[in-house]
């Protein structure tokens, strides 16, 4: 029996990751779930699947999730300590599945045990991708991506010599607005912004899909995760968001991964790895599905991805100002105080400001150095965010 983890278990890559265990009961002991605001979820999959611990990360919650536990067996807790603890209890495989920055130290805490960290948090490496790589060496850990996008990579360098690589080339669907005219943008709502044409997820990764952010997130992921040059790193609007990802090699072969928008193969393949396992996953039909369409992406309608590119070559502490502008900037704009277009612009300052104040290429990292950054960052965005209201 596997002991498992599942933090960010309320969200939708948790609930996906509880649907493949809730399959196969018996091959798992839960150890740990932890969430947010929605209690009576969090409470009802901490009795049904047995979990040893359930942990909020909301303090005001705390009181409501152990009147729902009450009579149970399992620990209740709240708040950020709570949930790094949580991640020192020794198990087999952990699902990082928390949304933002916040993910960052509860993935270090697993990998400390020397857990295999299934990682859905794209922010832990864009922010500390050193840090989170050299934590997995040093503690004899292993890091499965659980991006559809990175798992299809990983999928596809099964066998192979990354050395032999020429290319990456990461898909987008290209989110709710890309085929709105460049010009409507600036004038995009909140609820236009919310809806994405082929995937169902949470209001705030709908958005950055929208933005292009989740991708230029992506770009920046790929590149530590894999260690490939910048220039090596590509990414292609692709409708039907049937291909996740292609590999080039060297003597001009592409790998791509195919399958249907469903969080369920990328994560059933990390729970399962090495093996694979049957998956409750649709079938293609090539016949029906008629043909695939790409486009490259334009820098005028996703400006994310060109300040993206400058991430990847400082590196650093670059990313973790990349990623708090960004989280700070899609406040702003969920909260009405800055326009669509204006996400990027708040980015791409932030990082002009916080350049000038720090060093950010420097070549070692620290928890502290990236918290304390990511903090700054934050106030120097808002700054920017009150300018421009």
């Amino acid at each position: 029996m596997r002991r498992v983890s599942i933090f960010g278990a309320t969200g939708s890559i948790g609930q996906n990751t509880i649907d493949l265990i809730r399959r196969a009961p018996d091959a798992y002991d839960v150890v740990a779930l932890t969430g947010g605001r929605n209690v009576e979820q969090l409470s009802r999959d901490a009795v049904e699947l047995g979990a040893q611990i359930a942990v909020t990360c909301y303090e005001d919650c705390l009181a409501p999730l152990r009147d729902a536990l009450a009579g149970t067996d399992v620990e209740v807790a709240a708040g950020d300590a709570a949930i790094a603890e949580a991640a020192t209890r020794p198990v087999d495989w952990v699902m990082s599945a928390i949304v933002g920055a916040a993910g960052l130290v509860p993935g270090l805490r697993a990998l400390e045990q020397g857990a295999t960290l299934a990682l859905a948090n794209k922010e832990s490496l864009v922010t500390a991708g050193q840090l989170i790589m050299g934590a997995a060496a040093a503690h004899d850990a292993r890091i499965l991506p659980v991006d559809s996008e990175h798992s299809a990579v990983f999928q596809a360098l099964v066998g192979e010599n990354i050395e032999e690589v020429e290319r990456v080339i990461i898909t987008a669907s290209g989110g709710a607005f890309r085929d709105w005219p460049i010009q409507d943008l600036a004038g995009a709502t909140l609820a236009q912004a919310s809806s994405h044409p082929n995937w169902d997820m949470g209001q705030r990764i709908t958005i950055d899909s929208a933005s292009m952010f989740n991708k230029a997130l992506e770009l920046i992921e790929t590149r530590e995760f894999f260690d490939i040059p910048p220039a090596s790193i590509e990414t292609i609007v692709h409708h039907e968001s049937m291909i996740h990802a292609m590999v080039g090699f060297r003597d001009g072969g592409i790998m791509a991964h195919v399958g249907p928008p469903d969080m369920r193969h990328a994560i059933g393949y990390a729970l399962h790895w090495p093996e694979r396992q049957d998956l409750p996953v649709e079938r293609l039909d090539f016949a029906k599905l008629g043909q695939f369409t790409f486009r490259a992406p334009d820098p005028a309608r996703y400006p994310a991805l060109t300040v993206a590119r400058d991430v990847m070559e400082t590196r650093g502490l670059s990313g973790a100002v990349f990623n708090a502008a960004k989280e700070r900037a899609l406040d702003g704009f969920i909260a009405g105080d800055i326009g669509f277009l204006q996400m990027a612009d708040v980015v791409a300052e932030t990082l002009n400001k916080m350049s000038s104040e720090l060093c950010l290429g420097i070549a070692e990292l620290t928890l502290d150095k990236v918290q304390d950054t990511d903090a700054l960052s934050r106030i120097r965005a808002g700054e920017i965010i009150q300018e421009m209201g």
